[in-house]
This record gives C-alpha cells, sequence and structure tokens, in this order.
C-alpha cells in the first residue's frame, strides 16, 4: 500500500484542478460568493437525471466547482452495456458543457471503468486522485463537498489512496435501500439499491472501513424528487439549447420504455438533483440543509450482498428521510432561464 501510495502522490503534481472561474449565471455574482467547493462524480452516461444535476450545479453559484468525474456503471447496465461506461460519462459531460457554451470551463476526470476488486486496492483513476489532490489542499478555507450520484469507486479509492482525506471532505452520496425503522421499501423493490449495487464492495469500504463524512440520501428520500413531464415541457424545454437538451434525454428515455411496453406514467426521478440541495442551497446563517429533514444513525456495515447489518459501534452519518422538494426544483426552473435569457 505504500509503495501504491508514493507512486500516486507523486503524480498529483500533474492533476490540472481549475474552478470555475466565472458564475455561469454573472448576474448573481455580485450578490453570491462560493463558499463551498465540489467535486461531482456521477455516471453520467447513465440515468439522465445526473445531467440534471450537473447543470443545476453549474449554475449555483455559491459553490465552486472544482472537478467533475465521470464514473463507472454496474456491468451490463441497460442505459450503456459497454465495457468503457466511465469514459462514456465523460463523453456526455463535454456534450452537456458544449451545449452550455462552457466548454473548457472546467476540470473533467475519468473514472475507473470497473468495480474495486478487493477492499484494500484503490482502482487509480484520473477521478480518484483528483478527489486526493483536492482534499489535500492546505491553502483553501472553504469545505470540500464529493458530491455523488452513483458508485462509490472513486470515493473509496481516493480513502485507499490517501486515508487522511476522510476529516477533509463531507461525501454526499445518493443511494442505498431504505433503513427499515425510517421508511417503507416501495412496491416491487429490490433488495439491493441500484446506486450501491454499482460497486458493492466500494460501499462497503466507505462504510465499513472508513471514517469518512456520510449525509447519505437513501431510496425513500431520493424517490421523492418527481419531476412531472408537463414541468419538464413548460419549465425546462423553452429554456434555449440547454433546456431543450435535457428534455430530449428524458423524451428519447421515455420512447425507449414504450418498446419495452413499460409505461412509466408522467412523472421522472430526478434523483440526483438533491446533490445541490445540500450544498448550493443551504441555509444563509448557520448554514445547513435546513429545509431537509434527517436523523443522525450510526453507519450500518454493509454485507456482501449489499445490505445493511446493524453496528453499534458504527460512526454517526445523516441519513435524510425529508426532501424539500420545492425549493429544489423552483430554483433549477428559475437558474435554467436565467441562463437562457442572459445569452
Amino acid at each position: 500500500m505504500k509503495t501504491i501510495l508514493v507512486s500516486v502522490l507523486s503524480v498529483f503534481a500533474g492533476v490540472s484542478l481549475f474552478a470555475q472561474t466565472t458564475s455561469a449565471l454573472p448576474g448573481m455574482d455580485k450578490f453570491v460568493k462560493p463558499r463551498y467547493r465540489v467535486i461531482v462524480d456521477n455516471d453520467f452516461s447513465g440515468d439522465p437525471d445526473g445531467l440534471f444535476q450537473l447543470v443545476h450545479q453549474i449554475l449555483s453559484p455559491s459553490t465552486e466547482i472544482k472537478g467533475i468525474i465521470g464514473s463507472h456503471l454496474k456491468p451490463g447496465d441497460p442505459f450503456d452495456s459497454s465495457k468503457v461506461t466511465a469514459e462514456n460519462a465523460v463523453k456526455k459531460v463535454n456534450e452537456t458543457l458544449e451545449v452550455m457554451n462552457l466548454k473548457n470551463r472546467f476540470s473533467v476526470f475519468q473514472g475507473s471503468n470497473d468495480q474495486l476488486k478487493d477492499l484494500k486496492t484503490p482502482n487509480i483513476s484520473e477521478g480518484a486522485k483528483a478527489i486526493v489532490a483536492e482534499a489535500m489542499k492546505a491553502d483553501e478555507k472553504n469545505p470540500l463537498f464529493v458530491v455523488c450520484g452513483a458508485g462509490l469507486t472513486e470515493v473509496a479509492s481516493a480513502y485507499l489512496m490517501e486515508p487522511k482525506i476522510a476529516d477533509k471532505i463531507i461525501v454526499v452520496w445518493i443511494g442505498g435501500p431504505e433503513y427499515p425503522d425510517l421508511a417503507t421499501p416501495p412496491p416491487g423493490y429490490t433488495p439491493l439499491e441500484y446506486n450501491l449495487g454499482i460497486d458493492i464492495r466500494a460501499a462497503q469500504v466507505v462504510f465499513n472501513e472508513s471514517n469518512l463524512n456520510i449525509w447519505q440520501i437513501p431510496r425513500n428520500a431520493y424517490r421523492q424528487a418527481l419531476m412531472s413531464y408537463g414541468e419538464l415541457v413548460t419549465k425546462v424545454k423553452p429554456e434555449g439549447k440547454t433546456g431543450a437538451y435535457l428534455t430530449k434525454k428524458i423524451e428519447d428515455l421515455m420512447e425507449r420504455t414504450q418498446k419495452f411496453n413499460l409505461l412509466i406514467g408522467e412523472t421522472y426521478i430526478m434523483g440526483d438533483s438533491p446533490l445541490v440541495l445540500f450544498t448550493a442551497l443551504q441555509s444563509s446563517f448557520e448554514a445547513d440543509s435546513s429545509s431537509s429533514s434527517y436523523v443522525v444513525k450510526n453507519a450500518p456495515k454493509i454485507n456482501d450482498n449489499g445490505l445493511y447489518e446493524y453496528n453499534p459501534k458504527g460512526r454517526n452519518i445523516r441519513v435524510y428521510t425529508q426532501l424539500d422538494t420545492r425549493m429544489m426544483f423552483a430554483d433549477f426552473y428559475t437558474k435554467i432561464k436565467m441562463f437562457n435569457t442572459k445569452r
């Protein structure tokens, strides 16, 4: 491990991290200044909700994006069944930035295309190195959030590469099944929750082996983030190239599911958008995600099946139970409209 760490640290100097230099919404930056650093980590070649979160985060001037990581999907995922899903995720990020006329404004990193092989060996990727490099900066005063809308491979790898990052970052993760004492699973649920199933070993490293600070949004909470098709068509689609681009991603998916006689109705779960709610949209004074509700629990042990086991010695983590979807979506609709107006 020491040999791996030395070799990795030796190349950190070559990792170029540059943040958003000016706000994508210049009318706001007179009054709103960055107070948090954010690294966005998501499987952008998969569920398009990640692209909505990315656009919203970019348009939020109180968070300074220090890197965007394209991470992998589970092998054989119906969204992208290739073996290079992290590589494809990076392509989606660059495509989105080009649509927004923000090409080359952010550092974009590729994560690993694979799950962890064991609980001790990191997957050394540009994404994992970027997390370590930003976390270990000594001259930064603003707290660093690593916001994850998919698996935890890059966070787990970064921790295995440099455990000292544990007290320097907050990991906000969309994932994990319901806790039995907090919520009832949805009808026809699968015991293994989607994001946790992307890399069970990575989740075991983060929950069982590390002391990372975790804010978790499990399935019962992220399923609250419902956008109606009516809202999509009237509040997103008319807003220039960006709004049309995002809308087409959902409409293409709706059309695709119909071919398999899967009728998904007139709502879509924008399950990654809480990553913006809990960072950019914190309260002004005594800053916190005060408009949403959470409980403090002992971190569970995650077993080899991706299920929780009670761990009385687990450190405290936040588990969100109720989301302020009103503010989250109202803010998104307003910002995408402002962005379109100013172009």
